[in-house]
């Protein structure tokens, strides 16, 4: 009997798999091993992919994006374009595209989340609220795609499959960026975060946006408001910004609201995320030895902070 060769399908085998061209200074994920995102919102934005049915086909992806593949990503309104090195000299074109929100609904939205300093407080602060899709809910929109049909994704590769792993290995990149700017969700849904913040400050103002709003303020400019605030000496260079604010109800609202303000403490999803993402280092094995070494003060501090913060007796 002759011997079977890979690629006659049929007879039940298959061609070998593609072995990628090894690249060099491509974007490689942070995670290393295990699952890739570190924040709830890039591990709702991966969840959202597994519950349209892509979660085997996900998984491909996962040894391009920590190999490096992705050669390069971008992330505009309703649109994600990236070029990853395949097994072909060509790199791939990928597109991920979603709908953006028209201005209607993006006022909808914006009017819910300056209803509540609970919104507002995280975002200034740069930080994604834990309920912000209560308020684009509640504007009967959604932050992420609701739908399978709401994604419409290609890649220049001859796989018929979608997700390819050329697209995969961009989603897994894409959450990871959400991760260190959780604004680029808004970015890719049709706000930039300049617009964003502005929109909000007005409303809280009580005043419409007009699209000619004041530029969010340099870390200068917040420390001269820290300093009014909270009575701390004020540089010179602090002096142009004393009149605004005059106290904290006209920084995040009024007194009502900022005693409903609900603190829930919660654990850090990753102790050691500010270690993880730091770029890689020019002292090699010295470098990840140090790393090593500071990985378990960093879990001490986290496990002490959330003992503070939940009220807990110091052991």
């Amino acid at each position: 009997m002759p011997a079977r060769r890979p690629g006659r399908r049929s007879e039940g085998w298959w061609p070998p798999p593609s072995v990628p061209i090894a690249v060099e200074g491509g974007l490689q994920a942070r995670s290393q091993r295990g699952r890739i995102g570190d924040t709830w919102w890039s591990q709702r934005f991966l969840a959202v992919l597994e519950s349209f049915g892509l979660g085997s086909r996900l998984q491909r992806g996962k040894r391009y994006a920590r190999a490096g593949q992705v050669l390069s990503m971008d992330i505009g309104p309703g649109q994600v374009t990236a070029s990853v090195q395949g097994s072909r000299a060509r790199p791939y074109r990928v597109f991920i595209e979603t709908g953006v929100l028209d201005d209607t609904e993006w006022d909808a939205a914006e009017r819910a989340m300056a209803s509540s300093a609970s919104f507002v407080a995280p975002l200034l602060a740069g930080d994604m609220p834990e309920d912000i899709e209560d308020a684009f809910s509640g504007a009967s929109v959604t932050l992420f795609p609701s739908v399978a049909e709401g994604l419409d994704t290609a890649c220049s590769c001859p796989d018929s499959e979608n997700p390819c792993k050329h697209i995969a290995a961009v989603y897994f990149l894409l959450a990871e960026a959400f991760d260190r700017d959780p604004f680029l969700i808004f970015t890719w849904r049709g706000r930039s975060k300049e617009e964003l913040l502005a929109g909000l400050r007005a409303r809280r103002r009580g005043t419409e946006p007009t699209g000619d709003e004041e530029a969010p303020r340099s870390a200068d400019d917040h420390g001269g408001r820290a300093a009014r605030l909270f009575g701390w000496p004020m540089r010179e260079s602090d002096a142009d910004t004393a009149g605004e604010p005059s106290g904290p109800e006209e920084l995040w609202g009024r007194p009502d609201e900022l005693a409903a303000i609900e603190i829930r403490p919660r654990l850090a999803v990753a102790p050691d995320l500010l270690l993880r993402q730091l770029d890689p280092s020019a002292l090699g094995e010295d470098a990840a030895r140090i790393i090593d070494g500071l990985r378990p003060l960093y879990e001490a501090m986290t496990a002490g902070a959330a003992t503070l913060a939940l009220g807990e007796p110091a052991s």
